[in-house]
């Protein structure tokens, strides 16, 4: 299904699907790394963007990324994984869901750790991440992503 992309007055951004983002697919660790590879390198300022996902009879599901990391984010995934296709939308919406995961979740921190290169996201929460479906609402169902990691934290813990 093609993405069709708009560009408004302000310079805003929009990419339009015939679909829910539910249906989106599953991608790969290597593109979630390439992806917060990229968002390391962001822009300092970048265009508000936007997904609208169609998929009637439900009303459209239109998320807004506002916020200029989120935006900037955006960008990098458009240059790494480009988002004129459902994958590559795919690719930038679990991006944003594993950041928010990150920030809000105080359980998902166990995965990460300090490495030479800075924070690092253990391989199998990037799996997970990759290969959990999204929600409509285009984030992750935090029971269903926790089902396909180990039972034991990323440094040997308990959970």
């Amino acid at each position: 299904m093609p993405v069709k992309t708009t560009i408004g007055l302000a310079g805003e951004v929009l990419h339009q699907l015939g679909q829910p983002a539910s249906s989106l697919p599953a991608v790969s660790p290597r593109d979630l790394e390439q992806a917060l590879e990229a968002a390391h390198d962001r822009l300092r300022t970048a265009p508000v963007r936007g997904f609208r996902f169609i998929a009637p009879p439900a009303p459209p599901v239109e998320l807004v990324l506002a916020d200029p990391d989120a935006a900037a984010w955006a960008v990098a995934v458009e240059r790494t994984a480009g988002l004129a296709t459902p994958q590559g939308i795919s690719v930038c919406l679990r991006l944003l869901a594993l950041v928010a995961l990150l920030a809000d979740a105080a359980w998902a921190r166990a995965w990460l750790a300090l490495g030479g290169g800075g924070v690092e996201i253990h391989p199998q929460l990037l799996r997970a991440a990759a290969l959990v479906p999204l929600t409509d609402a285009g984030g992750f169902d935090e029971t269903a992503l926790r089902a396909l990691l180990p039972h034991t934290q990323a440094r040997g813990a308990n959970t």
